[in-house]
């Protein structure tokens, strides 16, 4: 398979593309969604024994949603945005921070690629929440082990942070049902 043409049909918050793309001398149309990679991290604050995450309306899930912080990634650099976000979002200083995983989260339609962390923080030092020219109204919540693994769980990213934190403390997450 092979990308002959790129065309942008929309350019705004979000980018959209037609692709003409070629498999066995036979060219068809398929649309591409481009966002932008992003970096994100299930944090864990060691001074309050305490996994931070942000409660934040999605419109396109049309719902508030818990997720581990995340953002956009710049100037091609993971770690140093995810490092901002930490502050911005939540308001700590990151202590330490391990790579986890890199990922795609639809490679059918969807260019984003997401660069999973794991970070530990131990001091606050701004208020957090998101900022206000970005639109970003965060509550902070925060969870013991135990009150997370029985959090529901909507958000991609968030569950393989989730199922990461539990493999690696030999534990099984309970399933809560899903609703819509």
């Amino acid at each position: 398979m092979k990308i002959k043409r790129k065309e942008t049909i929309y350019n705004g918050f979000y980018t959209f593309r037609k692709l003409i793309v070629e498999e066995n001398g036979e060219e068809f149309e398929r649309e591409q969604f481009d966002s932008g990679s992003a970096a994100a991290a299930i944090v864990y604050d060691t001074s309050r024994d305490l996994y931070l995450f942000v409660q934040q309306y999605r419109y396109s899930a049309q719902m508030e949603m818990l997720e581990i912080v995340a953002g956009v990634v710049e100037k091609d650099d993971p770690e140093k945005t995810i490092r901002k976000e930490i502050k911005e979002e939540i308001g700590y200083a990151v202590d330490k921070l391990e790579h986890i995983w890199d990922f795609y989260t639809s490679p059918g339609a969807c260019t984003e690629k997401v660069y999973l962390y794991y970070a530990e923080v131990s001091q606050k030092q701004e208020e957090g929440g998101g900022l206000e020219e970005h639109h970003e109204h965060i509550k902070v919540k925060a969870f013991t082990f135990e009150e997370l693994q029985k959090q529901k769980q909507f958000d991609a990213k968030t569950i393989i942070a989730v199922q990461w934190l539990a493999a690696r403390n030999n534990a099984t997450l309970e399933n809560p049902e899903v609703t819509s």
